[in-house]
């Protein structure tokens, strides 16, 4: 006698709750295999960015227990703390430059790298990728424009009379936010641009041949049409990079320029977190400034999504 075919069940036939139970139970060894890895996210991802959140509610100095003040934390700083409007201007002036000039950098040299030989290539990619792995390497920019004769630019000016005396760049508030961005700019093919270059690698070739089957004439259509598409989580990991990167600068603002810098002119909320939860233990006002920190990142990234998400359409 011929069994009878059991009948396929979809969520449409039992309630969400009980289709979720079914689909976990059917897959419950992913389940186990994935949980030491979402244990490990919880405790130390999401668990600080939740107690981040209560703790910014807060008048909390690590001496004494916690005193909730609501949103006075939020008050102050929006209303009452100057410098801090300060930080949000250079972050967002730095961000907006550095971000997207970074990734779109980025993505040109890989580019431009993906086109050539096998061994050329790697050598290339080392060249390209090397300021960005070698640690304090960042500080030949202090040893290029400082301030005295010994300085490269400032000799090189001297010695052909382009000026009188010495140029403090880094004690000038004209030069110090265009210096450190050129720097940021000088250190951004990180691990983004290697991304980059492993999502070009990966494109199925097949792809060009149909591509021009359909109608695709030139590199340029090839790479909106069927090169970015093709890479669409590589693009996306490099925006979080990049986001994460631009938003986050501070300790080589630090290191070239001091703390604080001339007139605040390089003072970003990364350095406001730092002032007053590493030097103040205001922890809780600190806790305020992360989270305004953290939501604008969070839009940022939403940003991005949507616009890669449009990438070939």
């Amino acid at each position: 006698m011929a069994k009878t075919a059991t009948k396929a069940v979809s969520q449409k036939d039992i309630s969400r709750f009980r289709y979720t139970l079914k689909e976990m139970n059917r897959n419950k060894v992913g389940y186990v295999m994935i949980a030491p890895f979402m244990l490990v996210f919880t405790l130390f991802t999401v668990a600080p960015v939740v107690v981040s959140m209560v703790i910014s509610f807060t008048d909390f100095n690590l001496l004494q227990a916690p005193n909730f003040v609501f949103l006075d934390n939020y008050i102050r700083l929006f209303l009452d703390d100057d410098i801090f409007l300060i930080a949000i201007k250079n972050t967002f002036v730095f961000a907006a430059i550095v971000g997207p000039a970074g990734y779109l950098m980025s993505f040109m040299v890989a580019w431009f790298i993906n086109e050539l030989e096998p061994k050329i290539r790697a050598v290339v990619t080392l060249i390209f990728y090397a300021p960005s792995i070698s640690g304090h390497v960042y500080l030949i920019w202090g040893t290029l424009f400082s301030g005295d004769s010994y300085g490269w630019v400032n000799g090189f000016l001297l010695n052909y009379n382009l000026i009188d005396e010495e140029i403090q760049f880094f004690e000038d508030a004209d030069y110090v936010m265009p210096l450190c961005i050129v720097v940021a700019l000088w250190m951004s093919l990180g691990t983004s641009f290697l991304s980059f270059i492993a999502g070009l690698q990966g494109v199925d070739r097949s792809l060009y041949e149909a591509g021009a089957v359909d109608g695709v004439r030139n590199r340029w259509q090839e790479l909106w049409y069927i090169t970015l598409p093709s890479m669409r989580p590589q693009l996306m990991f490099g925006a979080i990079m990049s986001i994460t990167s631009s938003f986050g600068f501070g300790g080589v603002v630090d290191a070239l320029c001091g703390n604080p810098s001339v007139d605040y002119c390089a003072w970003t909320i990364m350095h406001h977190l730092n002032d007053y939860g590493g030097a103040r233990f205001e922890v809780g006002y600190s806790s305020a400034i992360a989270v305004v920190l953290f939501a604008i990142m969070m839009g940022a990234n939403a940003l991005v999504k949507k616009l890669i998400s449009k990438v070939g359409s």
